[in-house]
């Protein structure tokens, strides 16, 4: 793992990367806690295959502002690279914010897959590089270590490269849980997904209502025995305050106050037959949209026998 101090040698790996089709990034930040937090280190790989470190590059930008802005220009406002960070919001912070164009954040990405092909108990890069690449022994203690000094030690230098290589290897997976997930649906196979959706369907219904029966009953059991949490679980109430006004009185107030409520009700079934030939002096907006309800066939057979 390269690790670059000098302008000039960050200049010409910057250069390099230039050319490059995807770069996986991580970065590490001094003062982050602080209302001036700084950039220490950027860290690039653009070899996902690369389980060594060695083409990872360490560049140390810390009090370096003409490199951090030389590598936001030409790599983080190129959309011609793609980018892949974890978490990419908080790197963006100090890489060009808004301006970043081509971005791909792996974490945004593991929230989108559905929970039962990623069942996670959150989205962190150790939990996710652990449970889906297999990655064993992942220590983050030098996430919090300070990189604000100099010379950074052994383990801090470790630390910053691996995430590199932990990045790229969770983006890979990722992607092939992403075409899991998100086939074609002109070439899917309708028998073996019927026959899947129908047995998941029969066990949903027990499972949700066993579920729901149980979520009730433990409510009710704690509020009964005035407990407010268990070893699993806590009980938290809130209310909600509804205000109400009938539409005559609200119509007279606006009027007389001359207050402006000009803005659309939905006509629902009801008022639309209130309002019966009335409707028809109304200007109205009619807005139509389809939905779509998978329904059995053996229901429909069993209404059909009755």
């Amino acid at each position: 793992m390269p690790y670059l101090t000098s302008a000039h040698e960050i200049s010409a790996i910057v250069a390099e990367y230039t050319n490059a089709k995807m770069l996986w990034i991580d970065t590490e930040v001094a003062d982050y806690k602080s209302r001036n937090p700084r950039l220490s280190l950027i860290q690039v790989l653009d070899n996902p295959k690369d389980m060594s470190g060695d083409r990872v590059y360490l560049l140390d930008v810390l009090d370096q502002p003409n490199i951090i802005a030389e590598f936001i220009e030409e790599i983080m406002i190129n959309s011609a690279i793609e980018k892949v960070f974890h978490n990419a919001s908080y790197d963006l912070k100090l890489l060009g914010n808004k301006k970043a164009k081509n971005i791909t954040c792996t974490l945004e990405m593991a929230k989108k897959i559905p929970y039962y092909l990623l069942p996670l108990p959150n989205y962190q890069l150790k939990t996710i590089a652990t449970s889906l690449c297999n990655f064993n022994n992942i220590d983050k203690q030098e996430q919090t270590s300070d990189w604000g000094k100099r010379p950074l030690t052994e383990e801090q230098i470790e630390y910053a490269y691996l995430d590199c290589i932990y990045l790229a290897q969770i983006h890979s997976n990722l992607l092939d849980l992403q075409a899991q997930a998100s086939p074609d649906p002109a070439t899917e196979d309708l028998i073996s997904l019927s026959s899947t959706y129908s047995q998941l369907e029969q066990q949903y219904k027990l499972l949700n209502s066993e579920f729901e029966h149980l979520q009730e009953r433990m409510k009710k059991a704690m509020q009964a025995q005035n407990i407010s949490e268990t070893a699993y679980y806590k009980l938290t109430s809130y209310e909600r305050t509804t205000i109400k006004a009938t539409f005559t009185e609200l119509a007279r107030l606006a009027q007389s106050e001359g207050i402006n409520l000009d803005f659309p009700i939905t006509l629902t079934q009801k008022l639309q037959k209130d309002l019966g030939q009335n409707l028809e002096q109304l200007s109205v907006d009619i807005e139509k949209t389809t939905s779509w309800r998978l329904n059995s066939k053996n229901k429909e057979s069993d209404i059909e026998d009755e």
